[in-house]
Order: C-alpha cells, then sequence, then structure tokens
C-alpha cells in the first residue's frame, strides 16, 4: 500500500510530498493525490535522509571507546552508525550479535588489528595484523563491513610507524573497501600518510590541532600532501571526538577551501554524555555556526557517506531508496559551542532532530537524547 508524507521542507527550500511503499520510496512530488492514505504531516519541519554519522564507536565492548548503537543512533535522530574500528577480526562475530539488537543500522570498519580497541595501542603488535583474520572476518560480514579502520598516531604504533597503514591500504585494496585512516600526534607524519592513501579512502580528524600534524605548514598554508591528497580523490571526515575538532582550524580550512566531505562525530559514550560531541545535531549545529549552508552540511551526513560506502539506498530520495528520514528543526535560541580544545562561539540558530521515521514506524525524540 502507498503512504505519504505531507507538507516536508527540504534542505533547498522546496516543501514535497513523499510516497511510500513497503518501507522504500516510491515518489517525491510537490501535490499527492488525496486518495492516499497520509502517514503524518510534517509541517513546520524539514526532512533529510536519515542521517548517516561516519565515524562513532558503536561497539560497547571496550570503555571509553564505546556505545550501546541506538543511543548514539537513532535517539538522536542518527539512523545510520558507522563504528570507527572498535572491533578487529577477534570481536567482529560479538559485535555484529550487538546491532541484531538494534533499532539503528550499524556497518562497521574493520580494525585492522585483529584485537580492536581492547588495547589503544593496538597497532603496536604487528603480529595482531593477519591478512587471514581480516579476509575471514570480510568474507563473513560482507555487507556489515563496509571498509578498514588504522589509527596512525605514534601512542598506538609504537616503534611500528608506517608498517601497518602499509598493510591497510594493501588489504583494503584487495577488497575493494574504503580505507579510514586516523591522523593524530606525530609520528608518523600527516605527510607520510597521505601519499600511501588511495582514491575513495578517508582521512578522519581532518581539522585537529595536534601539534605540527595538522593539514596546515607551520607558515600558515594547507600542506601540499594535503592538496594532493583531496586532488587525487581522498574524502575529509571531520571525526570531532574529545580532542581532535578545532574551530580556528576549521574556520581557516573554510577560509582555504578545504572543505570536509563527510561530518562524523567520532561519538562515544563519554564524550556524549560530557562532550563536547553530545550529539550529531550539535556537531551540524557547530558548522552552521562556521558559515556553512544547510544544504551543504546535510549532504555530508546522507549523500556524501552513502557515496562512500557504496550504499546507494541510503542518503538519497531516489525511487526505491529505504524510507529513512531524519525530521528536524532550525531554532532561534542562543547556545555556546565548544570544540576539542576548549574554545567557543556562540549562535542563535541550533539545530533539533524531531524525529525519525525507521522502520516503517515514525518515532519521535525525546528532547534529552536528540540535542545538547
Amino acid at each position: 500500500m502507498v503512504q505519504v508524507i505531507k507538507n516536508a521542507l527540504l534542505t533547498n527550500g522546496q516543501n514535497v510530498d513523499i510516497l511510500i511503499e513497503n518501507g522504500r520510496i516510491k515518489d517525491v512530488v510537490r501535490h499527492a493525490d488525496s486518495f492516499y492514505p497520509v502517514l503524518f504531516d510534517a509541517e513546520e519541519m524539514y526532512i533529510s535522509p536519515g542521517w548517516i554519522d561516519l565515524h562513532t564507536h558503536a561497539f560497547p565492548k571496550y570503555p571509553p571507546y564505546c556505545a550501546v548503537p541506538d543511543k548514539i543512533g537513532y535517539q538522536t535522530g542518527v539512523t545510520t552508525v558507522v563504528d570507527a574500528g572498535s572491533s578487529g577480526a577477534d570481536t567482529i562475530e560479538e559485535f555484529y550479535q550487538v546491532t541484531k539488537q538494534a533499532r539503528t543500522r550499524v556497518l562497521a570498519f574493520l580494525n585492522i588489528s585483529r584485537i580492536g580497541l581492547k588495547r589503544f595501542d593496538e597497532l603496536a603488535n604487528i603480529d595482531n595484523i593477519s591478512w587471514q583474520a581480516v579476509q575471514h572476518a570480510a568474507a563473513n560480514y560482507p555487507s556489515f563491513i563496509v571498509g578498514l579502520k588504522a589509527r596512525m598516531s605514534a601512542s598506538v604504533v609504537g616503534d611500528n610507524k608506517l608498517e601497518p597503514l602499509r598493510l591497510a591500504v594493501k588489504y583494503s585494496k584487495a577488497l575493494k573497501k574504503p580505507l579510514m585512516v586516523h591522523v593524530g600526534s606525530a609520528p608518523p607524519m600527516l605527510d607520510e600518510i597521505l601519499p600511501l592513501l588511495n582514491k575513495g579512502d578517508i582521512l578522519t580528524h581532518c581539522y585537529h590541532e595536534k601539534s605540527s600534524n595538522h593539514i596546515f605548514q607551520p607558515q600558515g598554508g594547507v600542506k601540499k600532501a594535503l592538496k594532493e591528497a583531496v586532488q587525487r580523490g581522498i574524502f575529509l571526515d571531520v571525526g570531532h571526538g574529545k580532542s581532535s575538532f578545532s574551530f580556528s582550524v576549521a574556520k581557516k580550512a573554510k577560509e582555504t577551501g578545504i572543505h570536509f566531505d563527510t561530518i562524523g562525530t567520532d561519538i562515544y559514550e563519554d564524550n556524549q554524555v560530557n562532550g563536547p560531541v553530545y550529539s550529531m545535531a550539535t556537531t551540524l549545529t557547530k558548522f552552521l555556526a562556521l558559515g556553512y549552508s544547510l544544504e551543504t552540511i546535510i549532504q555530508a551526513v546522507t549523500e556524501t557517506p552513502a557515496h562512500i560506502l557504496k550504499q546507494p539506498k541510503l542518503g538519497n530520495f531516489n525511487y526505491g531508496s529505504y524510507a529513512e528520514f531524519t525530521f528536524f528543526t532550525i531554532e532561534n535560541q542562543t547556545k555556546t559551542l565548544i570544540d576539542s580544545i576548549g574554545n567557543q562561539i556562540v549562535t542563535n540558530q541550533v539545530i533539533k532532530p524531531q524525529a525519525v521515521y525507521l522502520g516503517n514506524e515514525y518515532i519521535k525524540l525525546e528532547p534529552c537524547y536528540s540535542y545538547r
């Protein structure tokens, strides 16, 4: 049976009716025929494809980088969470079973270390990196595992330097899945990391401000390796997190034309409750306050991550795509926003998710979960 969502406001300002049949999008029209049953009237709310958070920690096993999927997912307006390497091959079956209990859609970047985040130096022992383990996990969970993850910080890789990354690049090419690379404190240096990445790979924490390992040269210009990577087709993910997002770097990046592709939050239980992430809505509000258009920021949590993940039925309003939507408002409210460094900006416009449509159900959100 075809049903209709009436008076949905798109981010481009258009008012439309959305026709749904059997959990899929049938059509998007200006005015649907009156004989279709009305699911609900979305008047005074924006609608977008369901938000996709490309960088989360949704495996509840290993604190502090852990969370229950639904608490960082649909309850905050995010209908798809993508775990960024919490689990390696040793625990991927356990993680998969957790996701089967969630209403939120959960996908995963498999940590190239088979132990995942059981230890914070998971790439310091090269013996934990096994092609056989990665290949076996990817073969067993081809739809769940959407790519690989390598955390390339000094505290993670130890004396192994770039060797874990070289292996990760090799494995991701063999699997034909993207590689997400965390960059933080050196060594290794960003200038060493970027040339190894291939088109379609993802650099996360792109606006961090750690030591000399961020995207700008000491004299102020964008690093050559970063420019070349973007030209080569490397995607930039925000990956906000507890210590990886700087307003000053983000402002400078906007001024110099180094724009994010996706707005991943790097959310987990601690930085959801205690900040500075809190929620996807808070993170999106920060970019609205930085001067990005609503269309641009919503594309970064819908169409673009779906494209990167090769998920054509997510992130759009196309015929046959999943009927998964996020409903939100932009409210006039004075709000102080904080980055990972402790810097603040004040905004007068706040994005607030109001509901999601997921699993053929309209779910109104509780304010305590949807925005902080």
